[in-house]
């Protein structure tokens, strides 16, 4: 299986996560030429808008791009238009590509972050050429996505590999979803601020370096927990162990499934490395199901950072661009 010839051009891709909005100007070698970020309103719809308008026209002020691609977090509908539900942002069922198409004069794509990730890695980073491909990204929450012999898979009515939210914990955490128990509220940078602060709370001395470095309990976050881990901070590494041992179980229960050939672990919480990726791995070859008697999947962490939900979303929107112009 080959990738798909570069389309030349560039365009923009903007990736919309819990916490940030971040726009880049993407090349056809999947490469970041410029960037624009901003803080998420997360509770205002028209605000959200408003910031992917600015980041976008700040951009394309500054290149000639021929498309934009919108990465949102969320259950985006086949249309490559409406978000259907946010658990960490407001829209619902929102026509979000009409809703920006008279403020950005550009052919203009949406799509689910964990689509745009996974697609970047499958087309510039660990997973070039693999043939199924299951990406997870660690964030705020986890996205998901799936590429299988070269193509996006998106489900029957656009909200497929939403991994996050399988439930893991019967009866378990309560999750913006609606459900309880669901992966995210495990294995997430929501999940390793809460076992922070609650260990903060319970034990301040067990978690005074996490403490020193946040400043307070209440300023506790995946990043600080993440960086007190590298540090050598044993309580961190503890709280990093367990969080990769509730992804390892994650896999095995989607390696049951889908059968890849890639696990590429991405997202801003990945950044904590093999602190993170190792246990997963040990819980992963632990809870496979045939274990012994089948072909592993290798588990590897994304080559693009926090960068590939971007940079996909430009790539996708640039191939529909020319996709459109030949078909027009």
């Amino acid at each position: 299986m080959t990738s798909p010839e570069p389309v030349a051009g560039l365009a923009i891709g903007v990736d919309i996560g819990g916490t940030k909005v971040s726009a880049g100007v993407v090349d056809a070698e999947g490469h970041i030429l410029d960037r624009e970020r901003r803080e998420t309103p997360g509770h205002d719809v028209k605000e959200t808008e408003a910031i992917i308008v600015a980041v976008v026209g700040a951009l394309a002020a500054r290149h000639d791009v021929e498309a934009v691609g919108i990465g949102a977090a969320g259950w985006i509908a086949n249309d490559h238009a409406t978000v259907l539900f946010s658990p960490h942002l407001a829209w619902r069922d929102e026509p979000l590509r009409d809703s920006l198409a008279g403020r950005i004069d550009l052919p203009l794509i949406v799509e689910n972050d964990g689509n745009a990730a996974a697609w970047a890695e499958y087309r510039f980073g660990a997973a070039q050429d693999q043939p199924v491909v299951v990406c997870i990204t660690l964030g705020t929450g986890i996205g998901g996505g799936l590429v299988v012999g070269g193509s996006v898979y998106r489900g029957a009515f656009g909200i497929a590999c939403e991994y996050g939210h399988m439930t893991v914990v019967p009866d378990g955490r309560r999750c913006a979803c609606g459900n309880r128990g669901c992966l995210e509220m495990y294995a997430s940078g929501r999940a390793l601020a809460r076992d922070a602060r609650e260990l903060a709370e319970e034990s301040p001395m067990a978690a005074a370096r996490m403490i020193e470095l946040a400043g307070s309990i209440d300023k506790l976050t995946g990043p600080v927990v993440t960086a007190a881990a590298e540090a050598g901070d044993p309580a961190a590494g503890s709280i990093c162990t367990t969080m990769g041992r509730w992804l390892g179980l994650g896999l095995a229960n989607l390696a049951a499934v889908i059968d890849p050939s890639t696990f590429v672990i991405g997202g801003g919480v990945s950044a904590a490395g093999e602190l993170l990726i190792g246990p997963a791995r040990q819980e992963f070859a632990h809870g496979l199901t045939g274990r012994g008697f089948r072909p592993v999947a290798e588990v590897v962490a994304a080559a693009l950072g926090p960068d590939a939900g971007l940079v996909g979303a430009a790539d996708l929107a640039r191939r529909q661009a020319r996709r459109s112009a030949t078909e027009g």
